[in-house]
């Protein structure tokens, strides 16, 4: 398939799903699970309230809470018809919103939530062609499916929401790098103790240029604040992969990254740029060997773009449940004992890759 053929391919998948809107419903808060989402963006502000697809040179800081409708499928987003009523029991629904016209604000309320938790904070980046509602509401869906702890903060990027917008999102990326180091700095001053860096697609491009500057100006602190990061589908070239992770040094662990050969997105973004494959379509370890990164391989899981498995995969979402077993599963292998997370362990270096598969996969093997 020629590079015209795949776009339209993937550009006509995308257009045919409904795009994400936020829908204002407070009593949903009596329905669903209320997740809080504290939010960093470089989006230009709509005066209708939220963010558009326009890059803005200052940062804006809200809190959104969203509901988390009780009937659903593990891993799914069911947005609220256009026209009729949203129904709480189904819908992804907005109770409360507020904006910070001063970043102390923010500070402020981010602090005494992080106190709450333990001082935890999990950073979601959002990827490419994501509008501002489907970003938040993503991040509301991950926390609530992984059940992952700590105060929720979504940085959002001036992402085209337009699939035939590659360039501008790539561009964009780009512009939204320093934000996004703005906004680990402001989470390190409201006092968290870790924070978890989660990206997605191009985002993770965003991600490494961003810890990269962290690095140059010899940041130490808010870098020794890192308790690890995740690429999930990661959009980037290789080479440059392996100059960003060089000019950090010592990656922050755990340094996960999650691919598939079979990603047609990165397929799609490879052929734009000439070349077999990117980070996260990866088939080749070696080409990672000396950086201290794990490769887990969810291509076993693949359905339709297979770009986001770990958010809408429900077998998937179960297994990474236990993703804090990353490093008994290794020393289990090394053990020769079975690991926890099912699949394929295999070393090169300083790298690990992680071939997972699902569990009644595996079950059926060990019963042979």
């Amino acid at each position: 398939m020629n590079r015209f053929a795949l776009l339209m391919l993937v550009s006509l998948a995308v257009a045919c799903a409904p795009r994400g809107r936020i829908t204002y419903v407070p009593q949903a808060a009596s329905v669903g699970m209320v997740e809080q989402v504290y939010v960093s963006t470089t989006r230009d502000p709509l005066p209708e309230g939220g963010f558009g697809n326009e890059r803005s040179e200052t940062a804006s800081y809200a809190r959104y809470d969203i509901s988390v409708p009780p009937v659903r499928k593990l891993g799914s987003i069911d947005w609220p018809p256009k026209h009729g009523k949203p129904d709480p029991r189904q819908h992804y629904l907005t109770t409360a919103a507020k904006t910070y016209p001063q970043t102390a604000a923010f500070r402020k309320d981010l602090a005494a939530d992080l106190r709450r938790n333990g001082g935890e904070a999990v950073i979601f980046v959002h990827g490419y062609n994501n509008n501002f509602s489907e970003g938040l509401y993503r991040v509301a869906q991950l926390s609530h499916d992984l059940e992952i702890p700590g105060v929720e903060v979504h940085y959002s990027w001036p992402s085209a929401a337009n699939p035939l917008g590659y360039v501008y999102d790539r561009d964009s990326a780009i512009f939204a790098r320093d934000g996004l180091s703005d906004l680990l700095h402001e989470i390190d001053a409201a006092g968290a103790k870790r924070i978890l860096l989660v990206a997605h697609s191009m985002g993770s491009a965003l991600t490494m240029e961003a810890l990269r500057s962290l690095a140059l100006r010899g940041d130490h602190k808010t870098m020794a604040k890192l308790s690890g990061v995740v690429l999930i589908s990661p959009d980037i070239d290789v080479d440059v992969f392996r100059e960003q992770a060089k000019s950090i040094g010592a990656l922050p662990q755990p340094f996960l990254i999650f691919g598939s050969n079979r990603d047609k997105v990165l397929r799609f973004s490879a052929g734009l740029t000439g070349q077999k494959e990117r980070l996260g379509s990866l088939s080749d370890l070696t080409r990672l060997s000396d950086l201290k990164v794990t490769f887990l391989d969810v291509g076993a899981f693949a359905k339709g773009s297979s770009h986001f498995l770990v958010a809408d995969s429900p077998a998937l979402i179960l297994l990474l449940g236990r993703i804090g077993e990353v490093d008994t599963v290794l020393e289990a292998e090394r053990a020769r004992r079975v690991g926890l997370l099912p699949g394929v362990v295999l070393s090169v270096q300083n790298a690990t890759q992680i071939v997972l598969r699902p569990i009644g996969t595996v079950a059926n093997e060990l019963t042979r």
